[in-house]
């Protein structure tokens, strides 16, 4: 068998998972028997009677320009005319079906009156403003989008323990041909194109195999080996001391996005240096030797040096020079993470300054905008105009920064809430309508990676499921456990049963889409590292009987 084959097996095989489900009748633990779900289907729906954090509060400007979708009632930006003194708003079934209306104060109202009772589907809303005596004196606005399903759990149960679907999948990478690969050398295997992006492949990689060997000691001598070798390779990447960009490994390295496209040539994103200084201190843990401790330190060094005053940092920079390539801004909860990481387990406090500063930007411009921008290094971003492409990508896991701080404000516990009911909104499918052939286009439940691709991804599944444990275990918000163990069982659902490889996109496509592109080392690791939180939650702190919050 050629690489390449290996690489397409878990879509091949991907319905043998489902198969070997059904013959085995295995039915391990979910976790859905400890909740009471007809009372959180009940709570959840209340909750989608709140519209996420709409323009009209004047916190942030309307966000939903380009939204296509919605799981919570919506509120729109339509003009007031200056005649009417009410607006009928009415929503209407793109089938032909059925219409439903109110009458509000206001063009921007909610459609908080009648959501609940306005079926899953396309659907045209129009709002037209009422004069004085009654009468119609034109439309304000219309909008078409999709009603989404919502939350109506229990969903699929997991087909194998969270454990094991995790041993399973670090395994599965373990044992490609181009992991292995790295026991004897130190440069990259190329064959498999996405080692194209060194920080964020190789940096997992790293991670990934250090977690085997911790979790799996049978496996740890080669493991470390094989995470030392892609280290080693990082390192010799990375630029000198000395340089604006000192210790930082490049974001593209050979390959078509690197080479092929002139925007990438010699740039860098700035915070794909956080991924291999993550990578390193679990080197540092794992093997106690300084050097790679000293490496993320100077990355984390480079850092402070670069950050502008105002605490932000560009999205993209020359990768000799370090001067930013384009106007664009970064969004920091990595960098927000990997401070709190050296501070929390390593007492480092050099760099807590920088930390308060970028929290500072991140509270003044993203959440002030309330503007979640994809930031991906495989997509442009210049040109986008406001809120053209946002992603959970950004928004889920800020939000988890924010609970997982050591005593969170009541503040930045409800902005992390409002961030993953946007998340819910805009990128989770708790259900899909089936297509002509009466096949789910999508395996759900699941989430979709950003406007510009709207795809399911196994990461995008995992950022909001962790949002969602991190929300549980911050405020027992059983609501929120509910739906992150909906997603992460799917996980198991997916995972093919044969050889334990976890596709990263989740939708039903043609053979000639199921190779090589499909499969990211970095997701498969954000899949791996959900599926342990899940069951050391539910192992050691299972939900109890009582309140829904």
């Amino acid at each position: 068998m050629n690489r390449h084959s290996m690489l397409k097996l878990p879509f091949i095989l991907l319905s043998c998972s489902l198969l070997i489900y059904g013959c085995c009748n295995v039915n391990p633990p979910s976790g859905n028997s400890v909740l009471d779900y007809e009372k959180i289907n009940n709570a959840a729906a209340r909750q989608y009677l709140e519209p996420i954090r709409p323009g009209y509060e004047g916190r942030n400007p309307f966000w939903n320009r380009f939204a296509t979708k919605f799981i919570y009632a919506p509120a729109f930006d339509f003009p007031q005319n200056d005649r009417a003194v009410k607006y009928r708003f009415t929503i209407r079934q793109l089938d032909g079906g059925s219409s439903w209306s109110f009458i509000a104060e206001t063009p921007t109202a909610p459609l908080s009156p009648v959501w609940n009772g306005i079926p899953v589907g396309q659907v045209l809303l129009t709002v037209e403003g009422i004069d004085a005596d009654g009468k119609s004196i034109g439309e304000v606005g219309r909008r078409e989008f999709f009603r989404d399903f919502p939350f109506r759990g229990p969903y699929k149960p997991a087909v194998r323990g969270y454990r094991q679907a995790a041993r399973m999948a670090m395994l599965a990478t373990h044992n490609m041909v181009q992991i292995q690969h790295w026991a004897e050398n130190t440069e990259p295997d190329m064959s498999y194109q996405h080692h194209t992006y060194p920080c964020k492949i190789i940096g997992a990689t790293i991670r990934s195999e250090l977690l085997l060997a911790q979790e799996l000691p049978a496996y740890r001598d080669r493991a470390v080996a094989i995470a030392g070798n892609a280290a080693r390779f990082l390192i010799s990447q990375s630029r000198p001391e000395g340089e604006p960009l000192a210790y930082f490994p490049p974001t593209y390295y050979k390959g078509l996005i690197a080479s092929k496209r002139a925007e990438n040539q010699n740039k860098t994103m700035t915070m794909e240096a956080v991924a291999a200084g993550q990578a390193f201190l679990d080197l540092f843990d794992m093997t106690g030797e300084t050097c790679y401790y000293d490496q993320a330190l100077g990355i984390a060094d480079t850092y402070v040096k670069i950050q502008r005053p105002d605490g932000s940092y560009p999205i993209k920079v020359d990768f000799l020079t370090g001067e930013p390539v384009n106007d664009a801004c970064a969004m920091l909860h990595p960098l927000l993470e990997y401070f709190q990481r050296l501070h929390t387990e390593y007492g480092a406090t050099d760099y807590l300054e920088a930390q308060r500063k970028a929290e500072m930007w991140m509270r003044e411009n993203a959440l002030r905008r309330f503007d979640f921008t994809g930031q991906f290094e495989d997509n442009r971003i210049m040109g986008l105009q406001p809120y053209e492409n946002l992603t959970n990508c950004t928004a889920a896991p800020y939000a988890s920064y924010l609970l997982t701080k050591e005593q969170p404000s009541g503040q930045e516990i409800a902005d992390a809430v409002d961030l993953i009911r946007f998340s819910e909104d805009q990128f989770t499918c708790w259900e899909a309508v089936p297509n002509a052939d009466g096949i789910d286009p999508i395996n759900t439940p699941c989430v979709l990676e950003q406007y510009k691709y709207r795809v399911p991804v196994d990461n995008s599944a995992c950022n909001v499921a962790d949002a969602f444990i991190n929300l549980y275990q911050k405020t027992g918000d059983k609501i929120a456990l509910a739906k992150a163990i909906a997603l992460i069982n799917n996980i198991t659902v997916t995972q093919n049963a044969v050889n334990g490889f976890m596709p990263t996109t989740w939708d039903f496509c043609t053979p000639d889409n199921t190779g090589q592109r499909t499969y990211w080392i970095n997701c498969s690791y954000s899949t791996v590292c959900s599926l342990f939180k899940l069951d050391d939650l539910l192992s050691h702190n299972p939900p109890e009987e009582g309140k829904i919050r």
